[in-house]
């Protein structure tokens, strides 16, 4: 295939798409013949189920905005944004593309084949204003004109003579007679005229569709302001009907009904004859739903009266089952059996992120009884809509808690941390009603998100933190809020919890403001320490534990990377800085391989640099990306170590091995930015998530797996040949009286600095427990603040039990050490 690079086809295949970027109807489209169901990404409505080995790849990687199915159901026209975008047709057996269109310079938006399939029209932007009929089969323009107004919508009619065009203050009719009859290799103009709208010339009209069977002649539209209108063959605005509704967004009909989508998950049915009422369809489910509580189609029927809903964007009718498909402004697609319209029911549902999706995490393979049901073919996501989502990479047949979820096959539950609705919302799918953007834009700065994610080893945490700098912990038994703490000053970019290896339950946080927090995840996330080495943002901190000692690497936008090692002194664990390395770049995310001995950090120059972290060198450099340009935004080792994963700002991930540097595999898909990526604990998939709001399974070969898994019982059968002297504790123990002597003489370990020179903390915001209204002292208010540092060096008994369960150390003091090196010359 000359769309899919032969490294990418032989290694990689996406499996399943996770998302939905639809934001109008002209980025939903039916087969007439199959019912197939195309929506940025396909469907296949006949298995009720999402089609998930059916997705066609442009070379140039533009984004798709609009699309539309060949009458014959074998092809299917798309449109693309940014700088000279293509029209793109596409075999559908074949999943290839068989030619393209460049005529337009700055965005498509919208296309459709003509009934006759002779012709393709396509609509440039606000900003490009073309629209072209294409012979397609002659690969030639054969009209063009220009139009004053941004369209929203095209529609050809029956018998393919002409074909209407809708937008601001728009509606024209647009003839064929001069396309037919050219010969000769440069389009003539194409002949326009615009509807009668009389009273009605000053609304913005949202959608068209011109009529079918007995109204052929008919052509209808919708205004935003929730009107219905129908011209006659005269372009003359015959009647119009009142949809009863705030906004009214598109439009889709069959030969005797037309089904309108609304504000408020509204979706009016009326007959096309008369434009009579007929019905209204079921609601989707209220924004804020709890999804494991929705387990009968009943329970959609429950509509709240003071409930909130998404607007219905697009609908699309399909002759053939007669379902009615409807995408909604929350990014959720549901499609409605409508044979009898008076008993509507749901075929099937889908609910994906509304907004960016900022990071994921994998359940972990936690031996023993599983928390909530929830095990390792489980992950989760963290979005700008402000929640956290947990999804299964398989059907979740085995997941008997979440198995009678009625909304969505592959989501499994929601974690909702604001109570704000709107940020449910996708406001791009109404930015097309105006051309006003200041709203939206306001509209993206109040949104705040959820940043990061991380589980703890065990699986019964998840920690969170969002774009103000808040962490919020969740008890996944139960799904609450444990924790809250406005721990930073700006967003937090990263998380890590301390592996088992460590012998700690640790936490770090890194933020924006140059600081990362380490808390105790024993002793209900208090403060251990604070970190405040970075000059700038820090984008990365990972904990590691090799050679007995327990690391903390970190790296930033400063170009630096610290190294660490855990000390235990008199005032409990504290990190001291053994290494600091500074690269001509900057660092924009690390990983740390399964053995804990290897760093690879990925560079703003495309680069990999993988650092021992015993000694803080580095150890080798080779390419992250295959493209001359962007910069290497995350990287990912697989649990076996054999493999790193690289997501670049040119919107492609690439996968490599780690110890030769060759490049395994290539992909691309997405429209925006790679925000995160995962191995599946079972070495099978590679997840990834981006700014386009869309979470991509990608099935990695048979023979990558089995690399993978060949590897991991290798490292098994070397921790079980190879007896640790400590298989708990891995920290360094000083004297404290010896301290400050140690780090002058070795020059490697820093002193944390007093208190009085760091920079001031945020105090514990709420702490999640009890709800009872107590009577405090000021003792108990002094010890909340548990940023403060503790003057009091004694430990307390519970300090002490606390102290207690650390084991002494594998290490022996610097005295005896010294007294072996001089008795050994």
């Amino acid at each position: 295939s000359p769309i899919l690079p032969c490294v990418f086809s032989l290694k990689v295949t996406l499996e399943k798409v996770l998302g939905i970027t639809t934001l109008g109807n002209s980025g939903l489209a039916c087969d007439p013949r199959s019912g197939l169901l195309s929506a940025h990404l396909l469907f296949d409505l006949s298995k009720h189920t999402p089609l998930i080995n059916l997705f066609c790849y442009s070379v140039d990687r533009k984004t798709i905005t609009a699309l539309s199915f060949s009458p014959d159901g074998k092809y299917l026209v798309t449109g693309e944004c940014g700088h000279l975008p293509a029209v793109r047709l596409w075999d559908l057996s074949e999943r290839c593309q068989v030619t393209e269109l460049q005529k337009h310079k700055f965005g498509i938006s919208c296309v459709a084949f003509s009934p006759n399939n002779k012709f393709i029209v396509s609509v440039g932007n606000q900003y490009d204003m073309m629209v072209n009929v294409w012979a397609w089969k002659k690969d030639v323009v054969v009209a063009a004109n220009k139009v004053s107004s941004k369209v929203t919508g095209v529609s050809f009619s029956e018998d393919s003579s002409y074909f209407v065009t809708a937008g601001n203050r728009h509606i024209r009719f647009w003839y064929l007679d001069n396309c037919k009859d050219n010969k000769a290799s440069t389009p003539v103009p194409l002949l326009g005229r615009s509807g009668l709208l009389g009273e009605l010339r000053n609304n913005f009209f949202s959608d068209v569709a011109c009529g079918r069977g007995s109204k052929s002649d008919s052509t209808y539209c919708i205004t935003s302001s929730g009107l219905l209108c129908e011209f006659n063959n005269k372009r003359m605005l015959e009647k119009w009907v009142d949809l009863q509704t705030g906004v009214a967004h598109s439009l889709s009909l069959s030969e005797d009904l037309i089904f309108c989508g609304c504000a408020d998950g509204t979706v009016r049915t009326f007959k096309s004859a008369d434009l009579h009422f007929v019905c209204t369809l079921p609601k989707p489910h209220p924004l804020g739903s709890n999804v494991t509580g929705i387990t009968e189609a009943s329970h959609l029927c429950n509509t709240k009266a003071n409930g909130c809903y998404p607007d219905c964007i697009a609908v699309q009718y399909d002759p053939v089952s007669r379902w009615l498909s409807c995408v909604y402004n929350d990014h959720s697609l549901y499609v409605w059996d409508i044979r009898e319209v008076q008993r509507v029911k749901k075929v099937t549902s889908a609910l994906f992120h509304a907004a960016c999706v900022w990071d994921l995490e994998m359940f972990p393979d936690v031996s023993g009884e599983s928390v909530a049901g929830l095990s390792s073919g489980v992950f989760l996501t963290c979005s700008a809509d402000n929640t956290i989502r947990m999804w299964c990479v398989e059907h979740p047949t085995q997941h008997h808690v979440y198995s009678q979820n009625h909304l969505s096959n592959d989501l499994l539950n929601i974690m909702y941390l604001d109570g704000n609705t709107s940020s449910l919302l996708d406001p791009g799918c109404t930015a097309n009603m105006s051309t006003d953007k200041s709203g939206d834009a306001q509209a993206a700065e109040i949104r705040t998100g959820i940043r990061t994610v991380c589980l703890r080893p065990d699986g019964k945490h998840l920690a969170s933190g969002d774009r103000n700098g808040v962490l919020r912990v969740h008890d996944l038994s139960s799904m609450k809020e444990i924790l809250k703490v406005e721990a930073h000053d700006a967003e937090i970019l990263c998380l890590d919890y301390s592996k088992p290896e460590t012998g700690l339950r640790l936490l770090a946080t890194a933020s924006r403001d140059r600081l990362i927090h380490i808390l105790n995840a024993d002793d209900d996330y208090s403060l251990v320490q604070t970190l405040d080495e970075h000059s700038s943002s820090i984008t990365a901190v990972r904990f590691a534990a090799h050679d007995n000692k327990v690391k903390i690497i970190s790296c930033g936008a400063d170009k630096g990377i610290y190294f660490r090692t855990a000390h235990k002194t008199n005032r409990g664990t504290e990190f001291r800085r053994s290494h600091h390395t500074v690269r001509k770049t900057t660092l924009y995310d690390m990983a740390v391989d399964a053995t804990g001995k290897y760093a690879a950090v990925g560079c703003q120059d495309r680069c990999i640099r993988i650092f021992n972290i015993s000694t803080g060198k580095q150890k080798k450099v080779f390419k992250g990306s295959l493209s001359d340009d962007g910069s290497l935004l995350r990287v990912q080792i697989d649990p076996s170590g054999q493999y790193v994963a690289t997501s670049c700002s040119s919107k492609n991930i690439s996968i490599f091995d780690f110890y030769s540097g060759e490049c395994v595999a290539t992909m691309f898909g997405h429209s925006e930015i790679v925000t995160g990526m995962k191995f599946t604990n079972d070495c099978k998939y590679l997840i990834s998530v981006s700014g386009d709001s869309c979470v991509f399974v990608w099935r990695l070969a048979p023979e990558l797996t089995i690399t993978m898994r060949g590897r991991l019982q290798q490292l098994e059968q070397n921790q079980n040949s190879t007896p640790r002297q400590s298989p708990v504790i891995k920290c360094e123990t000083l004297p404290y009286e010896t301290q400050q002597t140690w780090g002058k003489s070795l020059n490697v370990i820093t002193q944390v600095a007093p208190d009085a020179a760091k920079r001031p903390r945020r105090r514990w915001s709420h702490r999640m427990g009890s709800l009872e209204l107590m009577v405090k002292s000021m003792l108990d208010l002094r010890q909340l603040d548990t940023f403060g540092h503790k003057k009091n060096l004694t430990p307390s008994p519970g300090d002490r039990r606390s102290m207690s369960s650390i084991q002494e150390p594998v290490i022996n003091s610097l005295a005896s050490r010294n007294q072996q090196e001089e008795g050994n010359p």
